[in-house]
C-alpha cells in the first residue's frame, strides 16, 4: 500500500475530463473498467492476459486493494491502474465515450427494499456507464442473489442506452474469468446470472 498504490493510483482531474489512455506509459490498444473488484484476480487476470490493453479498478475497500496490489506485484503487470474510492468518482471524471468493456461482478445486492436504491446498477449509474464506454462496447454483469439479477435486468433493459447481448444463470461466457466470491457462492449451491450488454 505504502511502496505500490502511489505509483498506480489514478489521480482524478480537477477540471478537464480524464483521457484513462494518458494513465499509461504505452499507448494501450483499449480500456477496460472493473467496478468493485473485490480480491483483485479477475482484473489481475485478464491484465495479465491483454498486456497491451490498459485496466482500470474501482474499490474502496482497503484489503481488496491491498490483495490487487499483491496480484500486481507477483506479477509485475504495468497495465493497471487503480482508484481506491467510489466508482462513481471515476465514471463522472472520464472523458466520454473512452471505455472499451465494463464489469460490475457480485456487487453488494443490498437485499432489504429500503435499501434498493443503494445498488450499483441503476438508473443514475446506468447513465454514468453509458457515457463512459464506447459505442459497441461491452457491460458484463453477474450476481449471485437472485432478486438481484431481476432487478439489474429490469433496470438495464429499461436503459435506452444499452442492449441486451446474453442473460444465462449458471452458464458463463465463452470466455469467462472466474472469481473468488464467484467459486464460494457456486460451493455453497447458488447458480449466479451472467448478463452481458452492447452500448448503443
Amino acid at each position: 500500500m505504502q511502496d505500490l498504490l502511489p505509483q498506480v493510483q489514478i489521480a482524478l482531474p480537477e477540471k478537464n475530463p480524464l483521457d484513462p489512455k494518458t494513465l499509461f506509459p504505452l499507448m494501450p490498444k483499449e480500456i477496460w473498467l472493473e467496478i468493485g473488484f473485490g480480491g483483485g484476480e479477475h482484473l489481475a487476470a485478464w491484465a495479465a492476459k491483454h498486456l497491451d490493453f490498459g485496466f482500470l479498478g474501482c474499490e474502496p475497500f482497503v484489503n481488496g486493494v491491498a490483495s490487487l496490489l499483491n496480484h500486481i506485484d507477483r506479477q509485475q503487470l504495468r497495465n493497471v491502474r487503480v482508484l481506491a474510492d467510489d466508482a462513481r468518482l471515476l465514471l463522472d471524471a472520464l472523458k466520454e465515450a473512452s471505455i472499451d468493456r465494463a464489469f460490475v461482478l457480485f456487487a453488494d445486492p443490498w437485499p432489504k427494499a429500503r435499501h434498493a436504491k443503494r445498488r450499483f446498477i441503476g438508473s443514475e449509474n446506468i447513465l454514468r456507464l453509458a457515457r463512459a464506454l464506447k459505442q459497441g462496447a461491452e457491460l458484463r454483469l453477474a450476481t449471485d442473489d437472485p432478486k438481484l439479477a431481476i432487478w439489474m435486468e429490469e433496470c438495464m433493459n429499461a436503459s435506452a442506452d444499452f442492449a441486451p447481448l446474453s442473460t444465462h444463470v449458471g452458464t458463463p461466457p465463452p470466455d469467462w474469468i472466474s472469481t473468488r466470491y464467484e467459486q464460494k457462492a457456486i460451493k455453497a449451491g447458488r447458480k449466479p446470472a451472467y448478463m452481458s450488454y452492447r452500448r448503443r
